[in-house]
């Protein structure tokens, strides 16, 4: 096939003229991006969302909060919020209520009008409970398996898996792999069982699987590639989705996962210490480059009609290979030198333990001895204490993140790098697959910076004070040092001259 076909135009976006695609999934992380990706870059007719009232809030409600996310800034500078309202149709219902919780005659909408859909909705907390998990994730699917079959122009139903969920294996390869139990079964159980029940029991049904995440997730892949005899399926894996690139602004992102948790917390001089494979690594995917790849495989899958490429690893350690170390190396280098986070509690610093014990001393002294004295202080002062309850939060998110940061895997993504050879110079641009011109330390700086303007809330006018303070905590960190130091061998030197003399 030319890759310069089309006169070297896009032929991506013009795929999705007069197209109604239905996404799940729509108010998380990767479901914004592919939304204001799709108004922007594509002709799309009609995006239909699935959203659920939330906090006593309707579904257009959120709709209109959502376009208030600094990430559809451009579009709405492009096209008007007006004319991205009316392209987006809001269905109410939820993905964890039977019939998924849609009215008959928004359900007849989608039926009769919907070609493309994404299945984005998950939850993606690893320890949620598991009948919540296996329900959402799981169950879920299942319903729009059930709904995609009953569309009468469906060209694609796309399902938006993980890379980490078949975690046996080492080389995760672009095929199917069997689901840990039958997904059917293990569905009609936990629908029947009581919750504490299943609280009981789950450590028993996860097996070896370490969370409720990654079971459910390949659980819901088994469903999918099921269907597959039935509906024009494809499942994208995309592995740990990190903050954009540049489209269309860097560093945007709106949670801590990933990351961006580790580089806020050693920023801020709260994390000082963790139980990690400092070589080993983790595959990060800006999240810009992840749905660009969702739609140039689309394109692929319905436009070229390559039905045999149907799944997808969205990956880049093989061009974005950053070790534990590093990101947290370039976070306290970043974080103390060009972008210094506001109300910093030490000065960025720590070290990444090779032995548990390590780790769990280092913590006593460095974590929780600090948060204990400095949460008194708070509370004579007047304040809520904090510091605690931030290190129970950390600590509880180690529990996760030491399975994954001492373990390994590979993926294999002959798929994408057939893509990257099927597209055309335009297309390349305006939908980037590849990590090319990607400066490792600028993005995390970018990173860092998004944190800042869309996480932590701090303005761009407060950075020459956090300067200042990050100045004043190099001192204190060095006078502490200097103390610690100074104490250890006066004793030291004490113990000696006692046996000596």
């Amino acid at each position: 096939m030319d890759a310069d076909n089309n006169d070297g135009k896009d032929r991506i976006g013009p795929m999705f003229r007069g197209r109604h695609v239905f996404i799940t999934g729509g108010t998380g992380f990767m479901g914004k991006a592919l939304i204001e990706k799709l108004l922007r870059c594509t002709e799309v007719a009609k995006i239909y969302l699935l959203v659920r009232p939330k906090k006593g809030k309707f579904p257009k409600q959120r709709l209109e909060e959502m376009f208030a996310n600094p990430i559809f800034g451009k579009v709405k500078e492009l096209r008007g919020l007006d004319t991205l309202i009316d392209q987006c149709v809001v269905i109410g219902g939820d993905v964890m209520e039977l019939g998924l919780g849609i009215q008959e005659q928004e359900r007849q909408q989608i039926i009769d009008n919907v070609s493309i859909i994404f299945h984005c909705a998950a939850t993606i907390r690893f320890d949620e409970a598991l009948k919540k998990a296996v329900i959402l994730n799981t169950r879920g699917t299942k319903l729009m398996i059930e709904l995609a079959k009953q569309c009468k122009k469906l060209d694609m139903f796309g399902y938006v898996s993980t890379s980490y969920c078949h975690l046996n294996e080492k080389l995760l390869l672009e095929k199917p792999y069997p689901p840990a139990a039958d997904p059917h079964k293990v569905i009609k159980a936990i629908e029947w069982l009581e919750d504490n029940v299943v609280e009981g029991m789950t450590r028993k049904i996860l097996g070896e699987c370490p969370n409720t995440y990654a079971y459910t997730k390949g659980l819901a892949e088994g469903l999918v590639v099921e269907s597959m005899a039935d509906i024009p399926a494809v499942i994208f894996r995309p592995s740990i989705v990190v903050p954009t690139w540049r489209e269309p602004l860097s560093g945007w992102t709106d949670n801590i996962n990933g990351p961006v948790g580790m580089l806020i917390g050693a920023g801020k001089g709260v994390i000082r210490s963790m139980y990690c494979n400092s070589d080993g690594y983790g595959d990060y995917l800006p999240v810009d480059f992840g749905v660009s790849a969702i739609l140039v495989s689309t394109w692929n899958y319905i436009g070229q009609k390559d039905y045999k490429r149907n799944i997808y690893n969205l990956v880049s350690s093989a061009e974005m290979k950053v070790s534990w170390e590093g990101v947290i190396d370039l976070g306290k280098s970043i974080t103390a030198n060009k972008v210094p986070l506001n109300g910093v509690f030490w000065y960025p610093g720590g070290t990444m333990k090779k032995y548990r014990w390590q780790h769990n001393l280092s913590a006593l002294l460095f974590h929780w001895i600090p948060a204990v004295l400095i949460d008194c202080l708070l509370y004579v002062l007047g304040y809520k204490p904090v510091l605690c309850r931030v290190h129970r939060r950390i600590a509880k998110g180690f529990e996760v993140f030491e399975y994954y940061a001492n373990n390994q895997w590979d993926f294999d993504n002959a798929n994408i790098n057939y893509l990257r050879t099927q597209i055309n110079e335009e297309e390349k641009v305006k939908f980037k697959i590849d990590a090319g011109g990607v400066i490792i330390e600028e993005y995390f700086e970018n990173c860092i910076w998004g944190a800042r303007r869309f996480i932590l809330n701090e303005t761009d006018d407060t950075l020459p004070a956090a300067r200042r303070h990050m100045k004043v905590m190099w001192y204190v960190d060095k006078f502490c040092k200097a103390i610690i130091v100074g104490a250890f061998f006066y004793y030291v030197g004490l113990w000696m001259f006692k046996k000596v003399f």
